[in-house]
Order: C-alpha cells, then structure tokens, then sequence
C-alpha cells in the first residue's frame, strides 16, 4: 500500500472520529497497512477511551516501536499500565516520558498533528501517584516537589491539591490526556492528494547550493581549479555598495517595482528584509525581488527512515530545512523527499544565503 492510501486512510479515520463515530474510525484505522507511530498511537487511545486496556496496550507497544522518542505514546502506556494496576510498568512508562521531555517543560504536539500538550509537571505528578500506590510516599512526596520547579501558572493547583492529599497519605486522580484528540496527517500532503503525488515540489526561489534545481539566487563561489569561472562582473558594478550574488533562474517581475532578471545576471543585495524581500542594484537600477530566506543543514549521520513521514538521508547529504517541529525534530526536504528527522544527526551548514 503506498503513503497516499495510507494517507487518505488515515484522514478517513479522523473524520470519522470527529463525527463522534469511533466505531468506524477504529475500524478504518485497523484496516491500514502500512502503519506508522502516530496510527499505532490513535488506535491505541481509541481502545483506551473504550476500556479495551489489552488492545491498548498492543497499539502503544506498536507506536513505541515504530518511534522510541514519542513521549506522549509512553504517557499513554503508562496509563494502561496504571489502570491494569500494573504499577512498576506504569511508573517505568511514566519515568521514560519524562526522559524524553529532555528537560523541557513541556512538549507542544501540534507541529506533528495532535492539539495536545506534554507538561512535565503532570508527568512527574503521575509519577508521584504511581509510588503512593506503590506506598513509596517519601518518593511520591520527591516527584512532586520536582513537578512544582517545573510546573506553569495553569497546573499550579493540580500540584498544590497532590500535595495536599499525599501529606494525608491519601491517593489523588492521574492526569489523563484528553479524549478528544488524535494525530491528524500533514494537512499539507492532504490538501495535495487530489492535486499531484503528495510529495510535490517545494516552492524554494532561493539557493546556496551550485547546479542545484531551486531558483533564485547564490553567493558568487570562491575560484578552484578544474572548476569553470563564474561570469565576470563589470568593474562598474563591482564599485556598488552591495553583496554580489549570481541569478541561477529567471525571475518574471509581477510589478512596476520588481526586476527582470535571468541566469547568470549578477546582482547586487544591498538590504534583505524579514519579510522575505531584498533590495538589490542590477543595471544600476534600485529594485526588489521576492526571496525566501532559506538555511541549509548537513546529514552528520545517516538516518533509515522507520515511518512514512520521516525523511531518510545519508551522511553528508544536504537538507533544506523547511521548519523546526521542537528542539529535537525537524523537517527538510532532501533528494526531492520531504519528512522529519532529528535535530541531532545534522548540523547547519556555515555558508551566506539568500
């Protein structure tokens, strides 16, 4: 089965969520082949909001081993595990989300399709419940005043009543994540299915990278042997104040205010603006072209990808990086792929772009 089954499936079975048919849903969602850690992961909560804790279970087993870095699949398992009153499962599960927090304070799941917010404060709360259940209450008592460095203004009285109850020595309710919410597919693959394969072609005008298929423009390269010279820029011209950059593709000017350029025209940027605008001087004429801001990263490792959406590359491949999902996920499109991948296995490359 190809991502773009895979992906209509998926769609399919969030909608059928969202009417309020869960029974479909699952149904749908079972049905998919070809299952990544984010489908694994709404199986599993669907069997969770119908107290189907063993399907649950098997679903969160499937999405922690297709993704060993998705805290929340954890969170989630560790509250099967604590509603099957298996108790050192559920605070090992617990103590894993927390480790894959890596310090933060929460983890915002939007970026990657689920309205939902990790806060470590509540893991470290569920912790605290898990011991006093096991009668570990001067642990349980440890993990509640770490929850309270790391707690925001809205959980502070979810801390303060825990606290309250274990200096009674008296059991408080988990924090359980809403059953209203599921991953969703990349809106942006969804919006294309009907359009062209779901990849497509990023809309790129700027690049860094010498013979590449983006257009925009590069800084002019350094001369090495057995390299063709660049064109030669006009002295006139090498005299404007202005970083000079050569064209790699023609840009068609929309307004009175924009330039024509084409391949190989040099031009000279003299202010690039947030707003993804630069100022240039071509022929002796102040103008502006339209350009997107773009930063390049090198693969340090290569990475296999384990789900669809994750973009695989080898080391010392180049990535354009499209976004920044958190501190530890991108995503960049590389070899005309578009996916995710982790910030670790790749570093910025140290170059001037436009």
């Amino acid at each position: 089965m190809s991502f773009v089954n895979t992906l209509k499936q998926w769609d399919e079975s969030v909608a059928c969520f969202e009417r309020g048919d869960s029974t479909a849903a699952l149904e749908t969602f079972i049905d998919i082949q070809e299952k990544n850690s984010k489908i694994f992961f709404n199986i599993g909560c669907i069997h969770l909001i119908n107290k189907d804790l063993d399907e649950a279970e098997k679903a969160f087993d499937g999405s922690i081993g297709k993704d060993q870095h998705l805290a929340v699949a954890f969170f989630q398992r560790g509250l099967t595990f604590y509603k099957k009153e298996r108790f050192e499962e559920s605070f090992a599960d617990f103590q894993n989300a927390f480790r894959e927090l890596r310090g933060n304070q929460l983890i915002d799941y939007k970026p990657l399709g689920l309205r939902y917010k990790l806060y470590a404060c509540e893991v470290l709360h569920n912790m605290a419940l898990v011991n006093a259940q096991l009668g570990l209450w001067e642990k349980a008592k440890e993990h509640l005043l770490t929850a309270l460095n790391l707690k925001t203004e809205a959980k502070l009285s979810l801390i303060d009543k825990a606290l309250e109850c274990l200096l009674k020595q008296k059991l408080f309710q988990p924090v359980e994540m809403s059953q209203k919410v599921l991953f969703k597919p990349n809106k942006n693959y969804v919006a294309e299915l009907e359009k062209k394969d779901y990849l497509g072609k990023a809309k790129v005008v700027a690049s860094i990278i010498d013979k590449d298929e983006f257009s925009g423009f590069a800084p002019l390269q350094p001369q090495v042997d057995e390299v063709p010279a660049t064109p030669k820029v006009p002295e006139v011209m090498r005299a404007l104040e202005g970083e000079p950059h050569t064209v790699l593709f023609e840009f068609v000017p929309e307004t009175s205010d924009e330039l024509a350029v084409v391949p190989g025209n040099i031009v000279f940027v003299l202010q690039k603006g947030a707003d993804n605008w630069a100022s240039v001087i071509f022929n002796e004429r102040d103008s502006s072209e339209q350009l997107h801001i773009q930063t390049y990263l090198v693969a340090l490792h290569s990475y296999a990808s384990s789900n669809p959406e994750d973009l695989e590359f080898n080391q010392g491949d180049t990535i354009l990086l499209l976004s920044k999902v958190n501190e530890d996920w991108f995503e960049g499109e590389c070899n005309q792929k578009i996916g995710i991948f982790p910030a670790s296995f790749v570093e910025e490359v140290q170059m001037k772009e436009i």
